[in-house]
């Protein structure tokens, strides 16, 4: 998913608004004093963030999504296995993160009206992880790896909004989370070679395989392609 640059506006707006959004969260109000702070009219700010806080928590966490990236070039993953690479990329997006901001953002996201955003951010999330590792796969694995990304990124997430361990429980966690996928590909592997269920898998496989990923600069608002 490629990032796109926040306007001018919107970062200042971004900059006036964390820190009242660690006492009130990405509300009204505070997006508000934020207008107010960053020195711009209420249309000004409507017309960047027309849906207001929810705008902000969104251009929040691209923000970091852009961190984990910059943090990647600088860093020599050659020299990892491909699941710590993914393990490391895991950890650089939550060191660009603000804890109570994103306590706070993972409050507005459970609402049910924005819990589609929230769900897209992460796969957001994890479809950068893979691209950033220079992911090739063009068909159901495409939607697989992130699929089962987002859940590992999710759940990462959650284990480090409550761990005071100064960030060694996340690691560990995220590196457990990690091996339990990797578990996952060994069972299909296994599967694959058994007699009966092999020819199983083969057959849904062959169903699947005119599945194929979402063009690379297509619109992002399509799920994706099938061929014939």
């Amino acid at each position: 998913m490629p990032l796109t640059p926040l306007s001018p506006t919107t970062l200042a707006l971004l900059d006036a608004i964390i820190p009242d959004v660690v006492f009130d969260g990405w509300t009204e109000a505070a997006f508000a004093r934020a207008v107010e702070v960053a020195g711009l009219t209420r249309v000004e700010a409507d017309a960047a963030c027309p849906k207001g806080a929810v705008d902000l928590a969104v251009a929040y966490h691209h923000q970091g999504d852009a961190a984990m990236v910059v943090r990647a070039a600088e860093v020599d993953l050659t020299a990892l296995r491909y699941s710590e690479r993914v393990a490391a990329l895991i950890r650089f997006r939550l060191e660009a993160a603000d804890r109570e901001l994103v306590r706070r953002g993972t409050t507005l996201f459970s609402l049910p009206h924005l819990a589609p955003v929230g769900a897209g951010l992460i796969w957001g999330t994890a479809d950068l992880i893979w691209e950033t590792l220079g992911d090739t796969s063009d068909d159901v694995n495409w939607y697989s790896k992130r699929a089962i990304l987002s859940g590992v990124y999710g759940s990462c997430v959650l284990f480090w909004l409550g761990d005071d361990s100064g960030g060694e429980a996340t690691a560990a966690f995220i590196d457990r989370r990690i091996a339990n996928v990797m578990q996952f590909e060994k069972v299909k592997a296994s599967v694959r070679k058994a007699p009966v269920l092999g020819a199983l898998a083969t057959g849904v496989e062959r169903l699947l395989s005119g599945v194929k990923a979402p063009k690379r600069g297509a619109a992002d608002d399509l799920p994706g392609r099938w061929t014939l």
